[in-house]
Order: structure tokens, then sequence, then C-alpha cells
């Protein structure tokens, strides 16, 4: 049946208007399945923890209209709709617990999925519960013990309460902190069809909708995206149509029926397309190499990006965003996409310092960084991203670290930025929508496509080709020689594996995916793996009410440029701000009941955070795939604590009503008329705490 002209307008323009919402992977539409595996008595278990962790709170109960500008509770009774189905809003009437599950088992370590599993089994029965709750699933009635799940709310809560706190059952408290922070991250990224979430509106927030215009440079047509001429997407190929493909772009393709792989031909294999991958890319394709680049991840554009939390992390960043130690003690956040971690970084470009150059140069025998072929280096690299070193206008976390240091008489810092002056994006992080700050993905790599290079996306590198030299050893004492590299097509269309045979094969995918790829490969060396290093870091955060008195500090926490302001403690620790959305601030952020983690996030729009960040003297290891070893060292914690007292001081000095760290017992203070002895007694108390899913950025 044909339509009518009327209905094909309203088809284009409900088109337009998904596209403005960006990628369908990227606007999140929900899993088709879960594959968690948990029995029904588990997830019975598992849903009431997170109705506990987040549960209903009826409107008419209590505190719900906020804090005034003094820092004190207020009662408001007229409670507008949006607080009210925010107030009633549970974890456990959703599919977040099966979210949690789903996260926990297939993203998390094993150690840590195995000790929330028996966790829920002991909860699932009457033994277990009496085992970890005590006392509180006591009841007067047969049988007398209740299980987890049959306990009073109260009870259920009062339990929780105990194992965040507790100092002698470690691993209860891990399972605890693990399920709290899935669970508020599930619960505040969750989106409906219309890439919404119920409660946003109550806390103040909305997705961030792009202002600025793309940078010509970076979107050459409105109908082909950069990297069009040269990227392959396998995920939309079978074995027939990526031969085809790779054929037209000019690579020399081999189909063999026999075999259990499609060899293809070029001079130079790169794994990976991040900072590294990019630029060696686009310098060996400007020398005349044929080049193949490698990624795992899929590639988007600025118009794909949705800046909705949930999805992205799931689509852009290794793990879906929940990667952390073996040790469940330091969250990591990497990059997977085109672009690596360029296309997620927070837009600070900071050159390498001059005195670490120098240690590296005199200390580690690498007189490549004393001289002037690294500075060249450092300047063609800038000159290519565009980096500018002053913002027009800061956001609102920027200006409270601006206005502490400030009122404390200490320095600031700009920070250079790969976008123009005037890029006031909070969303960076998730991809910009803008297309204004510039990633390898719209500049290394797009010289590179311009030059014959090949970006094969949804691929993954399984291991490099080792063959034994012909003749004994090589000149540089060598047996085996790189001929190049097995990779995986992640989709189901194509059934067979690729082998890349090159001349020349490189591993760009980072310190955290690099050591497990050289050892599939076959690669012996005791030093593959070593010496990891980290940025630990430590929050501390800052509630700024609305005021009509004195000067105001305007915007909401995830407006504007993501860091463009920066203070520095010592020559190994900065302070500086993130980017939050909803579910990470609510992951982060201490629970110490269920309303008070509702008032918290009541708060967040006006909330402000700074990072205290150590460059560290300790080393972890990368073993296996997803295995991170990483424990910082006494001076590194030490220095943590002093980043973190001097953070805290920042943000009473900006005029904060409370401050607070990310500490398990919810360590805070109330700002109003505090006197100098107040503060000092409250900073003596601030600790590092060894605790799970701390962030350490790589």
């Amino acid at each position: 049946m044909a339509s009518s002209p009327r209905q094909e307008e309203e088809e284009e323009e409900e088109e337009e208007e998904a596209a403005k919402r960006g990628h369908p992977l990227l606007r999140g539409l929900g899993r088709e399945r879960y594959t968690h595996g948990l029995r029904p008595a588990q997830m019975e278990a598992l849903r009431t923890m997170c109705g506990a962790l987040i549960p209903s709170l009826p409107a008419a109960d209590g505190q719900v209209g906020g804090e005034d500008g003094e820092g004190g509770r207020r009662l408001i009774r007229d409670v507008d709709k949006d607080m009210e189905r925010f107030y009633l809003a549970s974890a456990a009437d959703s599919t977040v617990p099966d979210e949690v599950a789903e996260l926990t088992f297939t993203r998390c370590v094993r150690e840590a999925g195995a000790l929330v599993w028996i966790v829920l089994w002991m909860l699932a029965t009457r033994v277990g519960t009496l085992a970890l709750c005590g006392r509180s699933c006591i009841s007067d009635e047969f049988p007398y013990v209740r299980r987890f799940a049959d306990m009073p709310a109260e009870r259920r809560e009062e339990a929780l309460k105990r194992w965040n706190t507790t100092r002698w059952l470690f691993p209860l408290k891990i399972a605890f902190a693990l399920v709290k922070i899935l669970c508020h991250l599930a619960f505040y990224t969750a989106v409906n069809e219309n890439s919404e979430n119920p409660c946003w509106k109550a806390i103040g927030y909305s997705v961030p909708a792009p202002v600025e215009e793309p940078r010509k440079e970076a979107t050459p047509s409105p109908a082909r995206r950069p990297l069009d001429n040269g990227v392959v997407e396998t995920k939309e190929l079978d074995n027939t149509t990526l031969l085809r493909s790779l054929a037209e772009k000019g690579l020399a393709v081999k189909m063999n029926q026999s075999s259990a792989h499609h060899t293809v031909r070029c001079d130079v294999v790169i794994v990976g397309s991040g900072c590294g991958g990019g630029v060696a890319a686009a310098v060996l394709a400007s020398a005349g190499h044929k080049v193949i680049v490698v990624e795992k991840g899929d590639y988007f554009v600025a118009k794909d990006y949705s800046s909705v939390e949930g999805p992205t992390l799931e689509h852009l960043y290794e793990q879906g965003g929940v990667f952390c130690t073996a040790n469940v003690s330091t969250s990591i956040f990497a990059g997977t996409t085109v672009g690596g971690g360029s296309a997620v970084n927070w837009s600070a470009s900071i050159r390498t310092p001059a005195d670490v150059l120098q240690e590296w140069s005199r200390d580690h025998g690498l007189p490549v960084f004393g001289g002037p072929g690294y500075m060249q280096a450092m300047d063609a690299v800038c000159a290519r991203l565009g980096v500018t070193g002053r913002c027009r206008e800061e956001g609102f976390q920027n200006k409270v670290l601006r206005r502490g240091c400030e009122a404390l008489d200490l320095r600031v810092y700009a920070v250079p930025r790969n976008s123009s002056e005037g890029h006031f994006c909070g969303s960076c992080n998730l991809g910009c929508p803008t297309g204004d700050k510039r990633g390898t993905d719209t500049t290394w790599l797009v010289d590179a496509v311009e030059r014959g290079a090949v970006i094969l996306t949804g691929c993954k590198a399984e291991q490099f080709i080792l063959e034994k030299n012909t003749g004994g050893r090589s000149k540089n004492g060598r047996r085996k020689k790189c001929v190049g590299l097995v990779a995986t097509c992640i989709g189901n269309g194509i059934t067979k594996k690729l082998r890349i045979e090159a001349k020349v094969s490189i591993s760009a995918c980072g310190a955290l995916m690099t050591p497990p790829l050289l050892r599939k490969s076959g690669l012996k060396n005791k030093h593959i793996g070593r010496n990891l290093h980290l940025h630990p870091a430590s929050m501390a955060w800052g509630y700024f009410p609305e005021s009509k008195q004195g000067p105001q500090l305007t915007g909401k926490c995830y407006e504007g440029g993501i860091i463009t302001s920066m203070h520095r403690v010592t020559e190994r620790t900065i302070i500086e701000t993130p980017a939050l959305g909803p579910g990470a601030f609510a992951a982060l952020m201490p629970w110490e009941s269920g309303r008070d983690m509702k008032e918290r996030m009541r708060r967040y729009a006006r909330t402000a955070h700074t990072i205290a960040l150590v460059r560290d003297r300790g080393a972890g290891s990368v073993g296996g795939e997803g295995r991170v070893r990483y424990t910082p060292r006494q001076e590194d914690v030490d220095d943590l604590r002093e980043g973190l007292r001097r953070a805290l001081r920042i943000l009473v000095a900006a005029g904060a009503a409370e401050v607070g760290t990310h500490r398990s017992d919810g360590l805070r203070l109330r700002c109003k008329g505090i006197r100098d002895e107040d503060l000092e007694a409250f900073l003596k108390e601030v600790t590092i705490e060894k605790g799970p899913m701390h962030p350490g950025f790589y």
C-alpha cells in the first residue's frame, strides 16, 4: 500500500529526530536478554537488596524538599510530581537487579563475581541470612528466622549499614560495595525509548544538547563521515562482502575455502586506533606504506554521540566502564572505540613536564626524551590536535576550583585543551557531540585514510604471527620474526579469522591490552606487563545551594568544559575537576541509608567535585586480559591524603554549604559558621580508605 506525501514527510521528521538523539547503540534501547545465570532465589535476594539500597519513599513522609541556602533541612509539603516520582521510585521495581547481575558476572573480575554469588546464595537461605544478618532476621513467629527477602524493610537496611562499615568481614564489605555501585549506576543510567530517565528532572539533570557547530575539518560533508574512504565496519559484513570491501580499498586478499583464515597482505598492521596507533598510521601511510589499523570498537562521529551516560559507557569504554583491578580496589577507565582514549578524554592536553622528561632521559637511559626530536614531536601533535591554551567561559566545577584557590591565594593554572577556546561541552567523556574536540578519529586517522590506510572496526587482535628466522638468528640476535597478525571479527556474519600478513606489526592498544596480546602471541619476556603506572585519585565534594545573596557561582556540575583549571599541590600531586554523570556520581557517593542517598542525589546538579590525582611511585602489573593488579605505595597514599585535604580546603574557601569525601562512612562537614579549629579537626579525620572501586585514571 502506497504511503501519502504527508506520511512520508512524518516518517522523514521521525528519522531526523531520531538522528538528533544519536546512534541507536548510544541511545540505550535495553538488552535483549540476560545471561547472568543466577537462580530465582538468588535473584529474589538481589532484588530485595537493590530495593533496600534505593527504596520507595512516600513523598509525604519526611524531608523531600531539600536544603535551604544555609545548608539546613526544610520540609516541603506540596511536592511537585517529578520529585514525588523520584522518591517513590525503587530499584526493586525495574530491570535494575538483572542489570546488576549481568554487570557483576560478565564485566567484573571473577573473584568479585564469585563473592557476590556466595553472598546471594547465603541470603536465599535462613541459615545463611542468620550468619550474615544476625539478630535482624530473628522473628517471633515460626520458623523464627527469616530469609533476607522476608525481612522487614527497615531491618534489611540495618543489615546493609552494618555491611557497609564492617572492618572484620572485608569480603562482605566488598560484595556490598560492588552491588551498591552497580545498582546506583544502573538505576540512574537506565533510559526509556526516548533516552530519558524518570528521575533526572528531580535531580536537576538533562542530557546536554550540543550548542556548537562542528569544526569544518571534522565533518567535510553532511553525507560522508571523515573516515568513510578507509573504514571497513566488519559487524555489518559477511565473508564475501568483507573481502570485496578490502579489495576495493587496494588490499591484496585471498580466500581459501579449506583454510580457517582469510588472508590479507599489507605493509604495516597496527593494533589500536588511539593516541599511539592513530599517529603511527598517519606517519607511516604518509611515507607510502599500505597500513591496516585493527580496532575492536565501533566507529562513531559527532552526530552519533548521544551524551546518554549508560549506553555510551557500554559501547565506548573497556568492559562497558566497569573495569577494575583484580582486588576490586581501583576502577579504570579506558576507551575502546575508533580514536581510543582520544575519543573520550576530558580534553586536557598537557605536555610532558620538563622534570619528567629529564627523569626519563637521565634515570632510565632514554636519551630520546632529552633531545629536540621529542619536543618537535609534541609540537606536531599539539598543532594537529589544535591545542589551545585558554578558555573563554568556565563551567560550574572549574569556577568553584578557581574561586577557592584564589580565596586561599593558591596558584591556578589554565589547562590546555584539544578544542577551541570557546568549547563549552561537559560531555566530551562520552564522545564530543559538537565535533569541536579533536581526537585521532578526526585528525591523524583522517590523514592516514587520505593516504590509503584501511581501518577495520569490530575486529579483535588475537595474536601476532611469529615465525622462525630462516638461517638462524637475525642481525639483532632474534630467533623469530613477526610476520603479521591473526584477528577475529566480532560480528556474526564473518565466520573465518583474518590472517593479516605484514612487513611491520605494531601493538598500540595501550598498557592494559598490549601485555595479554604479547603473551598470547607466545612471547615469554618476564617484563611483559610489569611496571604498570596509573594515576590513583581520590575525590572531594562540596554542595553549593543556589542563593540570591552574595556573588553567584552559576551553572550545574555537568555543564561546561570538564577540565579548564588545575592547581598543583606538589610536583607529584594536582587537583582538577572530573566528569560525573548521574550514574557515576551515584556509584561513587557514599551510601548511609536509602533516604540519605536520595537526598544526596537531589543535590546532584549543585554538587561540585574535585580530584586529587597523584603521579604514582608504586607500580602494578597486567596479566591476562582484564586482570590488572595494582596497589598504590604508602607514599602515594600519603600524597593522596594531602591532596584530598587541600581539595576540601579549596571547596570550603569557595563557599560550599557542606563538604565531604567518598569514604564509606559518609564523612562530611557543615560549613556554616565554621571556625578554623573546626576545619582542622575535620581534616585530621580525612583518610584514604582501602575500599572497593576507587578511581584510577589510565
